[in-house]
């Protein structure tokens, strides 16, 4: 059974004095995942992964999903002092977890990525859908070469205007399935999120400049030094980060593979839940 939204809430604050909100699901003595969400205003832990906590717990692990500084109900942080790296393992610190598996979302996956080439000791498994790997991605034979993609345009300007009008735009070009996921209801509710706090969006913005919304990249010569079991799940519809990126990750990350869904956006875990539910629990459980 799927946990309220307040009873898997819980707060803690880091090392640095930053604040954070993660939501838990799960036997924590079970095997740790964490799961890292993307960067879109109103994107929590809990929007990008409601779907997937309890069946991910269900299947016998400890789940974890914060929600990063700078997003949801953690502290506001501006690009120039933004390092989620550093968060990531002051909040693995705080929560007592030495090593876990990591599931990230686009601005997640690549926090993930980075972390798994500087903390190779601290991570299980690698599991990243719609991956990122940051401003001048090094080839563009499939993807826009002319600057941000059309979804990241429509992303910026959400965060500019979070207004119901842009939000449904934004969902819009998330997803394939449109008609399914860009309803009233759901555009509505990540309108209300990302005006909640405008001092998140205030810092996207003021950051784009310095390199919102992570200014601290990969180093992609690093990345083929991951070892742990990977699994690339990338949208075959992605209109926001092409599926080249995970073309390229699986090409230069020995232990990988790749799943490509076909009639699907940039938000995998949401727009084909069951079965990405399936692919990270069979692959959590037998790599």
């Amino acid at each position: 059974m799927t946990p309220t939204k307040d009873a898997a809430a819980r707060d803690l604050t880091l090392r640095s004095n930053k604040q954070i909100r993660y939501y838990e699901v799960g036997d924590p003595t079970a095997t740790p995942v964490v799961l890292l969400h993307g960067s879109g205003p109103g994107a929590t832990g809990w929007s990008n992964f409601s779907g997937n906590l309890a069946a991910i717990a269900e299947a016998g692990f400890h789940v974890l999903a914060p929600d990063m500084p700078g997003w949801g109900d953690s502290a506001a942080v501006k690009t120039t002092e933004m390092d989620h790296d550093v968060d990531l393992v002051d909040f693995l610190d705080a929560v007592g977890l030495e090593k876990v598996a990591l599931v990230g979302n686009s601005m997640g996956a690549h926090t993930a990525v980075r972390f798994a080439t500087l903390h190779p000791e601290r991570i299980t498994h690698l599991v990243t859908m719609g991956a990122s790997l940051g401003k001048g991605f090094p080839s563009s034979l499939f993807g826009p070469q002319d600057g941000p993609s059309e979804g990241l345009k429509v992303l910026v300007r959400a965060y500019k205007d979070p207004s119901p009008e842009n939000m449904k735009a934004l969902v819009e070009i998330m997803t394939f399935d449109k008609a399914r996921f860009a309803t009233p209801e759901l555009t509505a509710a990540r309108s209300e999120a990302a005006s909640a706090r405008p001092d998140h969006l205030q810092n996207y913005v003021e950051g784009l400049p310095d390199g919102a919304p992570i200014p601290f990249k990969v180093d992609r010569s690093l990345i083929p030094n991951i070892a742990v079991p990977t699994l690339l799940i990338h949208g075959r519809d992605d209109r926001v980060l092409h599926f080249e990126t995970s073309l390229w990750l699986n090409a230069h990350i020995k232990n990988s593979r790749l799943v490509l869904l076909n009639q699907c956006g940039h938000w995998a875990m949401i727009e084909h839940a069951d079965e990405f539910n399936r692919l990270v629990i069979d692959f959590l459980a037998n790599n």
